[in-house]
């Protein structure tokens, strides 16, 4: 079922207050916040409207909305249909990585290690020839409210221990790929959401980049920054 422009922008709205606080949103919070021209009770209409679409949930009967998988993919892909522009940080990095790109090991190091610290996700790169697997973030994704979850920490690890072992069967072409939840074809990915995409290392080995978090990661950031790193990747 289509959702209308306004219906639309009340969802954008609400997955990046969620993004931004990991607290249910509420129509009184929205009205506070955003001046969408209608009535609070035009709000609360939308957003029961949204919920009964499946592009929202509400986790308690008196609390506020939570997207689910089907808000989020459409939020990603109107994100995807965008010229996002260049992450800010992007020439920093670029030159760090462009003294360090005779000795792959510590190449990869800094590239992840900017990634998880950038996103506050977890970082991967996958080598194909090497078959090599490098991660960083666990302090970082750690510090994310979810993780404060022990089942939510464990799921996450096993999410992590199947992505590397499985790495090689995903699909990825020349294009940003991106798994919310369910879609994933890993286990115990429900929560959590991944985004790859292939890339070329300075001395020609093709790999895979990757961050790992909570479905409720910065999917603008991340997309705009895995974007640049992999053009600036090919132009080193």
């Amino acid at each position: 079922m289509a959702i209308t422009e306004r219906q639309n922008l009340i969802l954008d709205k609400i997955i990046e207050e969620y993004i931004t606080s990991a607290q249910p949103v509420s129509s009184q919070g929205l009205e506070k916040k955003y001046d969408f021209g209608i009535s609070p009770a035009t709000i609360r209409i939308d957003m029961q409207k949204l919920t009964e679409t499946g592009f929202l949930y509400q986790p308690h009967t008196s609390a506020g909305r939570v997207p689910t998988d089907k808000g989020y993919r459409l939020f990603v892909d109107e994100l995807l249909k965008k010229e996002l522009v260049s992450f800010e940080n992007i020439f920093k990095i670029g030159e760090l990585l462009q003294k360090e790109r005779e000795d792959t090991l510590r190449f990869i190091s800094y590239l992840t290690k900017f990634l998880a610290q950038t996103t506050s996700d977890l970082a991967t790169v996958y080598l194909f020839e090497k078959k090599f697997f490098w991660k960083e973030g666990w302090e970082e994704i750690l510090g994310e409210p979810e993780f404060k979850d022990k089942d939510f920490v464990s799921n996450f690890a096993k999410l992590l221990e199947s992505f590397e072992k499985n790495i090689e069967g995903l699909k990825i072409n020349s294009k940003i790929k991106i798994y919310i939840g369910k879609e994933s074809p890993f286990p115990k990915a429900r929560d959590f959401s991944i985004i790859s995409a292939k890339c070329c290392l300075p001395d020609g080995q093709g790999g895979v980049l990757s961050l790992l978090g909570p479905k409720r990661m910065a999917y603008d950031k991340n997309i705009s920054l895995i974007n640049s790193l992999t053009r600036l990747l090919e132009e080193l």
